[in-house]
């Protein structure tokens, strides 16, 4: 239940062990820690690195060894009020961008582009609706959604994938999506025109992104709150729909 739990608050599998493990012992050496939970060093280090960003863990510094220690877990609610303090950075970033496209625009024959930004509880929503405008787009072109899927977007909106796949999308529309076998796991249900391909690069990847036709859509799902932003431009959606277009060509081509 708790794993599920802090799954949901965006944590990792391994740093739901390695923060269960420090909450028990409350406080304890990386390297004690690292043998309790089977990791190697570096991992553990790297991992409390994360879980001190959270707000979770800290790290004692005061004698000669450094020591880990377990904030209460009352300090979960840090989480959020860091990720709050985060989306309203990002909202002021992309409300300065559009005004300062919108002084490099004027006097142009180009249109800046229109940027969209959805909060967590909006997302849902603006899947559904926004389906028919992005099967448009995409059918002006190739007819194919192109990008990448994060797995954690899959846990959190399978039910909109399966909604797509069998009433909401346009028959003549078809997927071919980077993500990696974590997500083909969470879906357990196949679709004909739905096309996954496994790339080992995309644990780098912390974004599902999507090329359709003329929107490019980004969603983070993998810590709270979601958000998601999306870009109407051509030229944007151009180079990037051929960029994700090459990494498919050349994993078919290299496939055993």
């Amino acid at each position: 239940m708790i794993e599920k739990l802090l799954k949901n608050l965006g944590f990792g599998d391994k740093e739901i062990k390695v923060y269960l493990t420090l909450l028990h012992y409350g406080k304890i050496t990386p390297a004690s820690l690292a043998k309790l939970v089977n990791l190697n060093r570096t991992t553990v280090y790297s991992l409390a690195k994360e879980l001190v960003q959270k707000g979770v863990i800290s790290e004692d510094l005061g004698g000669p060894a450094l020591y880990l220690v377990a904030k209460p877990p009352h300090d979960l609610i840090n989480i959020v009020q860091i990720e709050e303090k985060h989306l309203e950075e990002k909202k002021a970033v992309i409300k300065n961008a559009v005004e300062e496209l919108q002084k490099i625009s004027r006097g142009t024959e180009y249109s800046i582009p229109k940027i969209v930004f959805k909060t967590q509880d909006e997302i849902e929503q603006y899947l559904y609706s926004q389906t028919p405008a992005w099967d448009e787009s995409i059918l002006k072109y190739d007819g194919t959604w192109w990008g990448f899927q994060d797995h954690t977007f899959v846990q959190h909106y399978e039910k909109w994938i399966d909604w797509y796949w069998q009433t909401g999308s346009n028959p003549a529309t078809k997927l071919k999506l980077l993500s990696n076998e974590l997500a083909e796991e969470i879906k357990k249900t196949k679709y004909e025109r739905r096309q996954i391909n496994f790339w080992e690069q995309s644990h780098n990847f912390k974004t599902t992104t999507w090329i359709l036709g003329d929107y490019v859509v980004m969603i983070v799902t993998n810590q709270r709150p979601h958000y998601l932003v999306e870009i109407y431009d051509r030229v944007l959606a151009h180079d990037q729909r051929e960029i994700f277009k090459g990494i498919w060509k050349t994993l078919i081509q290299n496939r055993p």
